[in-house]
């Protein structure tokens, strides 16, 4: 029978092959989902400290991410049959004017690789949007991305929009290439990430989680 630590491998050289077919042998050899998951998670985990060390890139977590995602969606109807609860539900797109999606979709992937629960609104995401979507999802963590300057605007108009809805106990993150934590101060962010590893340990801050 494999161990759970090969899942884990798998996950961080983004071998999807074997990926989803060591989360299937588990399953069927009645492994725990909670156990199956925690491998995974620290896969993610792992990839993302070597991420911030430079010691691998945006395509080595792309994969990863990717081989996560086809894993997961093997794996989560048993943990949601095991009663199995994501840390948060968290909502996330690129903000209203900008079309850029790939800072966004890696901090999705690895969002969800960290065991939230998140909607991808996509890009072009106007702030009644983001505001609806935090309601409709009781979502507690909200990520806005932008790429462009000119579209930075349009982060402090969600923010104005979220704040003016009082939404209790909602946290807000942003990121993006011209995005810093003085522009985050700025605007009332509750936090700022420069990338997507550290977005996970933002989030996780964020939530006490």
């Amino acid at each position: 029978m494999p161990q759970l630590n090969e899942l884990t491998e798998a996950i961080k050289s983004g071998n999807r092959s074997n990926a989803t077919r060591l989360t299937t042998e588990f399953l069927e050899n009645g492994t725990v989902p909670q156990e199956i998951l925690d491998a995974m998670v620290t896969g993610m985990d792992e990839i993302g400290e070597r991420f911030k060390r430079n010691e691998v890139f945006v395509p080595e977590m792309l994969i990863a991410a990717r081989a996560m995602k086809e894993s997961m969606a093997i794996l989560e109807p048993a943990l949601v049959k095991s009663g199995y609860k994501p840390l948060a539900t968290a909502v996330i797109g690129t903000v209203q004017g900008d079309l850029h999606d790939i800072g966004k979709n890696l901090v999705s992937m690895m969002w969800k690789g960290a065991s939230f629960n998140v909607v991808d609104l996509g890009v072009n995401v106007s702030p009644e949007a983001f505001v609806s979507a935090i309601k409709e999802h009781n979502a507690t963590l909200v990520g806005l991305s932008a790429l462009l300057t000119t579209t930075m605007p349009s982060m402090k108009a969600t923010m104005d929009a979220i704040r003016q809805e009082q939404l209790e106990g909602v946290k807000v993150l942003i990121g993006g290439a011209p995005v810093t934590q003085s522009y985050a101060d700025q605007i009332g962010a509750d936090g700022f990430a420069a990338d997507a590893a550290s977005a996970v340990d933002a989030a996780r801050k964020l939530l006490a989680c």
